[in-house]
């Protein structure tokens, strides 16, 4: 079956709603669909789930417990299930906040923008400043992205070769990603973007990323990105739900920018090494073990729905529907 049928198939013979982890141990049991050795089988499962209702399909229905977890069932099934707030307490665990301060930082937000970026085929790797070579000058900011990504164009063994003697640059996408925690007023717009502008230079795609941004700053989004290229993304407390508002205009890769950011940060200097093994691997072996490290070295990222909802609780990060408030915004 198709990952979309087995979880139908779970679904349908369920006899209450289910996590998304319980449809995942349900598809392998009965062993309904057979997973990649490549995939990651819980993301993709919570993933697909995530689609089902982005996509309004009306086959597949959700209901939030009193902890912030989701379950699921098919609308076909719902005069047989018992759908009830009490069921649903019974299925999602307690979570405990482990951040009393009551406001997360920016940089709690890296996981979900890399759990979004997995998802999307893009290998992520926080960069930190604070690692770089004069690391106490204020300008860095403007010189370093919060993150950067890598796609890669997915080829069989010969023709990945012949790309190679053609053009290699082809073969591969570079992304930066600014990212912050809210931008409510023109003025924040403004200086984030253009900060976003000037980190993103060296990149083939340039993205501005915040967790909120203000319903009336749209008009001046649309015009900075027709200006100036760099797309903007809402991420999202479930990283699947997150959107790009704006996407960003392809542009040629600046070496030379590369090369002052490989010389003054050493994790990027590693993220472009990885890049580079991984374009001129010779063979699929010697490509899947590159591949392996080169995951490792990146970002982490959420893997279940149940991991999302842990983390986000942990975090205080606000979850679809949660009342609390944020705390002030820190960079």
């Amino acid at each position: 079956m198709s990952i979309k049928e087995a979880i139908l198939r779970c679904l349908a013979e369920a006899e209450q709603p289910l996590t998304s982890k319980q449809i995942y141990q349900g598809i392998v049991e009965k062993k309904y669909h057979r997973f990649e050795r490549s995939d990651n089988p819980e993301s993709t499962v919570s993933g697909t789930l995530s689609i089902f209702i982005k996509n309004g399909d009306s086959r597949v229905k959700r209901i939030k417990g009193d902890r912030g977890n989701y379950v699921y069932y098919l609308a076909s099934n719902e005069q047989q299930l018992t759908v009830v707030e009490n069921t649903v307490a019974a299925i999602v665990p307690t979570i405990k906040t482990t951040n009393p301060s009551g406001s997360y930082k920016e940089r709690d937000l890296h996981i979900l923008l890399s759990t979004y970026l997995q998802n999307e085929e893009i290998y992520a790797k926080t960069i930190f400043h604070e690692k770089s070579e004069n690391n106490k000058d204020n300008n860095q900011k403007w010189v370093h992205p919060d993150m950067v990504g890598v796609s890669f164009l997915k080829l069989k063994d010969t023709c990945k070769k012949f790309l190679n003697t053609v053009d290699k640059l082809k073969a591969f996408k570079l992304s930066s990603y600014e990212i912050k925690k809210e931008i409510s007023s023109d003025y924040e717009l403004k200086k984030t973007y253009f900060q976003a502008v000037s980190n993103s230079s060296w990149a083939n795609f340039g993205y501005l990323v915040a967790f909120e941004f203000s319903d009336a700053l749209a008009d001046e989004m649309a015009r900075l990105n027709e200006s100036f290229g760099i797309g903007i993304i809402q991420i999202a407390a479930n990283p699947y739900e997150s959107k790009v508002l704006y996407p960003a205009k392809y542009r040629e890769i600046d070496f030379k920018t590369i090369d002052k950011l490989c010389n003054i940060n050493k994790d990027f200097r590693k993220f472009i090494e990885y890049v580079e093994a991984l374009l001129a691997a010779t063979s699929e072996d010697y490509y899947t073990l590159k591949e392996k490290d080169f995951s490792a070295f990146c970002d982490s990222y959420l893997k279940t729905e149940e991991d999302i909802v842990n983390y986000c609780k942990q975090k205080n990060i606000p979850l679809p529907d949660d009342n609390s408030t944020n705390g002030e915004s820190a960079n």
